[in-house]
């Protein structure tokens, strides 16, 4: 017969092992998948549907020299494979065009039955400046991979709202992510050059003709590329939310004067001659400095001034048959703040 101690003793030490084995278990769980190892781009969406994605117009090399030629550049898009262990396949992703801009056209903008022109605000697709390889590799070990898609903005015209619209495509190696969008890029191409970017207007006025003792202002004027060395504008206080937009273009061309480049002429100019549509009356010029962040070393801020901005314009399509006048002066300035630490010029650029 059994001691009352004995059993005692077998029963704790039942529970012991029951618990060492339980413990054991769950260790065991956390060695395996606990998520699908889906496929999907790194591009979050922001507000309005798509991600914004800055690119230099011409790539370069470390000295300086072109990498491809004059409007060539690439962008790498990263691949990733989600999942709490690391990849342990050799993946080849396959990736195409996606049809889903018209949808997000319609649910941005409205339908053209709504309004004709409403189209002018549609997002464009891009694909027609872009190349990418159909496939492209993760290897076993890895977690992400990049897509390298490369650009020919030669001849492009940033009138446009351009969108690169891309997706991964099914394959029985592998499952494109299932949440909306994780498997789609909706990629808002941005190419930039020495000047181009958000310039502070505040010190930019815009006078009507009809009532010249009261100038208005603006926050912000973005500057869109044309090449490396000339942006535009639009003029006044038109921004890209108008239909007419392509018709109140004014182009900067930026001429160096010293071999440092940090000073020079700007020359404004349209390629609309309708309508006595545009008049320059000064003579701009530009300066660049720098400056080191106080708080934060590695942090410099690279400044971009244009004074003596001065022309007369007329919008002659925001109400038919009643062209108005206007006359734009001041300074612009553009920012930009670059990280040291990181040695990539596109991605030390804190957009």
């Amino acid at each position: 017969m059994i001691s009352k101690s004995i059993k005692n003793y077998l029963l704790a030490a039942t529970v012991c092992c029951g618990f060492a084995a339980a413990m054991t278990s769950c260790n065991d769980e956390w060695k395996d998948e606990q998520y699908e190892k889906y496929i999907s781009f790194k591009a979050p969406l922001n507000d309005n549907g798509v991600t914004a994605v800055y690119v230099p117009y011409s790539r370069h090399n470390d000295d300086g020299s072109l990498t491809y030629g004059q409007g060539i550049s690439h962008y790498d898009l990263p691949v990733i494979v989600a999942g709490s262990t690391r990849n342990e396949s050799n993946l080849t992703v396959h990736v195409g065009h996606s049809d889903t801009l018209q949808t997000l056209n319609y649910e941005r903008f409205g339908s053209p039955t709504y309004r004709a022109d409403i189209t002018d605000l549609y997002y464009k697709d891009m694909q027609q400046f872009a190349s990418y390889p159909e496939t492209m590799q993760i290897n076993s070990g890895e977690d992400v991979g990049l897509l390298r898609i490369k650009f020919d903005f030669n001849n492009i015209d940033m009138v446009e709202k351009w969108v690169l619209p891309i997706e991964i495509k099914p394959d029985g190696s592998y499952q494109a992510h299932p949440r909306k969008n994780y498997a789609k890029a909706m990629l808002r191409v941005y190419p930039y050059n020495d000047y181009s970017g958000n310039y502070s207007a505040t010190t930019l006025t815009i006078t009507n003709a009809d009532d010249p003792d009261n100038a208005t202002g603006m926050e912000t004027a973005r500057g869109y590329v044309v090449d490396d060395n000339t942006i535009f504008f639009y003029m006044g206080n038109i921004d890209e939310s108008r239909v007419d937009r392509r018709h109140y273009k004014v182009f900067f061309r930026f001429t160096p004067t010293n071999e440092e480049g940090n000073q020079g002429t700007v020359e404004l100019y349209t390629d609309n001659g309708d309508k006595n549509l545009f008049q320059n009356k000064g003579t701009a010029t530009y300066r660049v400095y720098e400056q080191i962040d106080e708080v934060r070393p590695y942090l410099l801020h690279h400044y971009i001034i244009i004074s003596g901005i001065d022309y007369d314009y007329t919008d002659y399509t925001s109400v038919a048959d009643y062209p108005m006048a206007y006359t734009v002066k001041g300074i612009l300035t553009l920012e930009r703040q670059l990280n040291t630490q990181i040695p990539n010029e596109d991605q030390a650029i804190e957009w």
